[in-house]
């Protein structure tokens, strides 16, 4: 093996050949046989190699292979100037294989060769973003587990930060369509980040594109199957997948296919809902996702059944007034309990799809059943005014910090709820029902939009979630607020539970199971 006196040497007659040094091949090999070497070889060799390299195309295999027993070494310090010089390496055919390397060495759990790593498939990715996109997504439907997380994860911090001439439209292309072939076999976490690899993509911010984001995500969620309710996570998948449907939905991209399967499937099975997430108000989870896809429900197939599937879950926690005794108190031991966060949702959801039938209640419900219904609504929005006044003496001349404690916090969307609560009663109050007054969810922010002006993006309204309150309670927490014989759900802001569990496929391990094991050991 050669000393360090023969590398300089043999670096010299390259460097001073400068046009003839192709014709010094054995002063090349000098050089790869200095990985063989100690430390100070080493060291030299990983310098060298990289940059004589395109001068040898008949030894490129022998130099890659050197330069990777140099990344790795046992010696940190020869390990990132490998590294850090692998994009040389990146030239014609070479590229894919070097990215294919890059993305394996992923799984480092040194810090600073990590982020040596990041920085040289950036690099690359600059040099041909097709070509890195192969060996990123070679590792991510072959590779180990932590090579593919880290890969995957790459993907949605990396590249929206690549310039527009980098990320070209076909480029984009290959990423929808390499991403299609993962999501076939992915984990809930891993499903959630490529949504949001996917929906920064500009040739998907169109409503072709928000159209294509939804069908991905039906695909996932299996809307074909069989809804089994008492299982934690078939019901898991369809909340999770529903969240990331949620945002691409607007007034051209339609929810219809989800509000059906919700209307068909869900409601008739919420009391009997299972989720792994502990802590979690299932059953309020559904109906706010259902109040949000509301809105943008188009033309249903089966509209008056479905309606009246709402309706009759709405009836349910709509109590009739408890019978009074002779002496005009009640018969009962306690009055009904009002769930209004519930109630909410399934009023907003009922507002939404009524204006698409709306007869219904006139036309479609016998002269009783309507009857029952008034009295139900009057005697909820007795309790609601109640309630109201009680909310609104408490808040009365509190701003700034005092509304900032917990206990207000929760008032504040309390009074939201029975605010919304009450405009709603009072449309379907009007002969005939009417469905024209416009409320925002409780959870979700009020967006003051200027008259005349236009949608920044056509999908831009409806495509971002809410932000949650960084002074709001934690995740999955419960605080309620309860005023005699009420009851209010106080989650602030828009619910992100932890993303869990497998899809499609049956990828172990990990969540709800099955990635296959995976060889170790060097794949290049």
């Amino acid at each position: 093996m050669p000393t360090v006196e023969e590398l300089y040497r043999n670096y010299g007659i390259l460097a001073d050949a400068t046009e003839q040094v192709g014709q010094h091949k054995d002063a090349y090999q000098v050089i790869l046989d200095g990985v063989k070497g100690g430390m100070k070889e080493k060291r030299l060799a990983a310098q060298f190699i990289p940059k004589f390299f395109k001068h040898f195309p008949e030894l490129a295999d022998s130099a890659i292979n050197a330069q990777l027993d140099l990344c790795e070494d046992e010696d940190v310090s020869i390990r990132r100037q490998a590294i850090k010089e692998l994009p040389q390496f990146a030239t014609g055919e070479n590229l894919p294989r070097v990215a294919d390397i890059l993305t394996q060495l992923l799984q480092t759990d040194d810090s600073a060769e990590f982020n040596l790593v990041n920085n040289a498939l950036l690099s690359i990715f600059k040099m041909d973003a097709k070509g890195t996109l192969g060996g990123l997504f070679s590792q991510i439907l072959q590779g180990e587990d932590i090579v593919r997380e880290r890969a995957i994860k790459f993907l949605s911090t990396k590249l929206k930060t690549l310039p527009d001439e980098v990320l070209t439209k076909e480029v984009e292309e290959l990423i929808l369509t390499e991403s299609k072939k993962v999501l076939e076999d992915v984990t809930g976490e891993e499903f959630v980040l490529f949504m949001k690899i996917l929906s920064g993509l500009k040739s998907l911010q169109t409503v072709s594109g928000r159209q294509q984001l939804v069908e991905l995500v039906a695909e996932q969620a299996d809307l074909e199957q069989t809804f089994n309710p008492s299982d934690p996570d078939c019901v898991d998948r369809l909340l999770q997948c529903t969240r990331q449907a949620v945002p691409l939905f607007s007034k051209n991209v339609h929810s219809t296919r989800f509000v059906t399967y919700f209307c068909e499937h869900v409601l008739p099975n919420l009391s009997s809902l299972t989720t792994p997430v502990e802590g979690l108000d299932i059953q309020l989870e559904v109906l706010k996702l259902l109040a949000e896809m509301s809105s943008f429900c188009g033309d249903m197939e089966k509209l008056e059944t479905n309606l009246k599937k709402l309706f009759d879950k709405l009836l349910e926690y709509m109590p009739l007034p408890p019978e009074e005794a002779e002496n005009g108190e009640n018969a009962g031991n306690e009055e009904p309990k009002l769930q209004f966060s519930y109630v909410e949702c399934l009023l907003y959801s009922f507002h939404q799809l009524g204006r698409k039938l709306p007869d219904f209640l006139t036309a479609k419900l016998n002269a009783e059943k309507l009857k029952d219904f008034k009295i139900r609504l009057q005697y909820f929005a007795r309790g609601l005014q109640v309630y109201i006044r009680q909310l609104r003496l408490a808040l009365q001349g509190k701003t700034g910090e005092a509304l900032k404690t917990e206990e207000n916090k929760i008032k504040v969307v309390a009074l939201k709820i029975t605010n919304n609560i009450n405009v709603l009663i009072k449309d379907l109050f009007h002969i005939p029902p009417s469905y024209k007054s416009t409320v925002t969810l409780s959870w979700k922010p009020v967006q003051k939009v200027e008259i005349g002006q236009k949608r920044a993006n056509e999908d831009t309204t409806s495509g971002s979630p809410p932000k949650k309150s960084p002074a709001g309670p934690k995740r999955d927490a419960r605080q309620i607020y309860n005023p005699p014989s009420g009851k209010y759900s106080s989650n602030l802001g828009n619910f992100n539970y932890e993303q869990r569990g497998a899809f499609r496929g049956s990828r172990g391990g990990r969540g709800w199971g099955a990635r296959g094991s995976r060889s170790r050991g060097r794949l290049y």
